[in-house]
Formats: structure tokens, C-alpha cells, sequence
């Protein structure tokens, strides 16, 4: 995959990242959909994402193993990502290239309201598949 570049609104906030894949995942759950005023658009990228902020970037703790990253300066949402750095989601809509990326993983369907949906037919996992998922993954690098 070709590395892609992208800013916020202001740029003072640059990202580099190379997705895992040409796709821009959706996250529905409630911690998202309250951050981003409705579903979370994103990129999959691992840890292959370099953030270049001159004291912009604001982190928010968002859980026990999750933060959430944003510029201080015009709020644009940068990327949610583990605690550890070993996973980035940064937002597809940094980017330009992405404009024509098709919508796949939806996750956390079983959160999702009623008052919007996607035309597109994606693969989709509920809350309990992602966490299940996220404790297998854990275990065999742990192993």
C-alpha cells in the first residue's frame, strides 16, 4: 500500500500513514458516535502511522486501553489508537486519496441507531466479536 498524507483543518496537525488496506472502516459505537457526532470513519493502518503535531495534538483517554487524538487547535479528529501505539485507526477524511475508498468493517453494529445507515452491504461485527476478536489477537502475541 502507498503511504498516504493528510493534515486537519488547520494543519498544524500532519499525518503519514500507510493503511493496511483500501478500505475505510466505520466504528458505531457509543464512545465514537458521541466523539465524532456519528460514526467514526477510519483507516486501518497498525503502527505505521507518523503524526507531526508542534504541540497540537490533544489525547484523550478513552478508555482502559484506547485514546483518542485530536488537534487542539481546530478540533479536527486525528485518529483513535491502543494506548501501547501497536494500533492506529487514523480519520480517513485526512486524506484525499481516500475519497474513492469503498466502505467495509463496520464495527459495533449492535450500537448502531437507527437514525442513519449505509447503503453499502460491508462485513459487520457486533461489539462482543470485536472484543473476542481484540482478546485472541492479545493471547497469540502474548503466546
Amino acid at each position: 500500500m502507498a503511504e498516504l498524507s493528510g493534515k486537519c483543518l488547520c494543519g498544524s496537525v500532519k499525518v503519514t500513514a500507510t493503511p493496511r488496506s483500501k478500505e475505510v472502516g466505520s466504528c458505531h459505537c457509543n464512545l465514537c458516535r458521541k466523539w465524532a457526532a456519528g460514526p467514526f470513519m477510519a483507516l486501518d493502518c497498525g503502527s505505521d502511522v507518523h503524526i507531526e503535531a508542534e504541540d497540537n495534538l490533544g489525547v484523550f483517554k478513552s478508555s482502559e486501553w484506547a485514546e483518542r487524538a485530536f488537534c487542539k487547535n481546530c478540533g479536527t479528529l486525528i485518529a483513535w489508537r491502543l494506548q501501547d501505539g501497536g494500533e492506529y485507526h487514523p480519520s480517513a477524511q485526512l486524506f484525499e486519496e481516500t475519497a474513492d475508498y469503498p466502505l467495509g468493517l463496520q464495527v459495533f453494529i449492535d450500537e448502531k441507531p437507527g437514525n442513519y445507515s449505509f447503503a453499502e452491504q460491508t462485513e459487520t461485527m457486533t461489539g462482543a466479536e470485536v472484543f473476542a476478536a481484540f482478546a485472541a489477537s492479545e493471547e497469540s502475541s502474548n503466546a
